[in-house]
């Protein structure tokens, strides 16, 4: 299922934290991006959602991973070239620290083809240029020397495996202040159905706690407040 205007607002007003419950509930444990965490001052504070570009880096190899191989067919600049609007950039960099994988030119290309946000299990260069791009980054960290210093870029919307999880081209991505959540495409439909459920429920006990509850009973619902909650959801409706 594409991500549609409605699945997408009710994504924006879920926590990346919900999402890795509801997704357990499902059955999918591994869906947190490990080591994506917001790097820039734009993903900082705030929460996007798009579908997922893939791009897939492998071990630097001398012969191909050049200088000259920034300017052939299957290379970082075309496939920023083939990023459709509200797309979110999801490069597996396999982990690597000591070489960045984007920096400030690229990066600004990225928002000027409103590019959503890049998602990254790696690290950025040139990070001063980065933010004021205005791009929201999630990665690992910084690093001065260029991709192929260390790494090179095979190809882009295959599958992925950045940050431990599997990645498709087309897959739901939420990234806020916890890191970045992948949602399998076909699933997004119902995980947001549930993860607004769960959100409200959530805020319930929030507000209950905060009256004074104690927790067993509460957090998880026993029977008597999963009546209490049922009836105060059906006085809303």
């Amino acid at each position: 299922m594409s991500l549609t205007p409605d699945l997408r607002a009710a994504l924006h007003g879920v926590t990346t934290a919900t999402l890795t419950t509801v997704l357990l509930k499902q059955g999918l444990r591994n869906c947190w991006i490990r080591g994506a965490m917001p790097l820039t001052g734009a993903a900082r504070g705030t929460r996007v959602v798009g579908e997922a570009f893939t791009l897939r880096f492998i071990p630097m190899r001398e012969d191909l991973a050049t200088p000259a191989s920034w300017g052939n067919p299957i290379s970082t600049r075309a496939a920023i070239e083939a990023m459709p609007e509200g797309a979110i950039a999801v490069a597996d960099a396999m982990g690597v620290t000591d070489a960045g994988i984007f920096g400030d030119i690229l990066c600004q290309r990225m928002a000027v083809r409103r590019v959503a946000a890049l998602v990254t299990d790696g690290v950025m260069r040139d990070l001063a240029g980065v933010e004021g791009t205005g791009l929201p980054v999630w990665a690992r960290g910084t690093a001065a020397p260029a991709s192929i210093a260390g790494l090179t870029f095979v190809g882009w919307n295959e599958p992925v495996a950045c940050g431990g999880v599997a990645v498709f081209a087309g897959d739901v991505i939420v990234a806020d202040t916890d890191g970045a959540v992948a949602i399998p495409k076909d699933m997004v439909a119902a995980v947001a159905e549930a993860a607004v459920e769960q959100e409200a429920m959530e805020a319930w006990i929030m507000e209950e706690a905060r009256k004074g509850a104690a927790l067993p009973g509460l957090y998880p619902m026993n029977a008597e407040t999963k009546a209490r909650y049922d009836a105060f959801r059906a006085g809303k409706g």
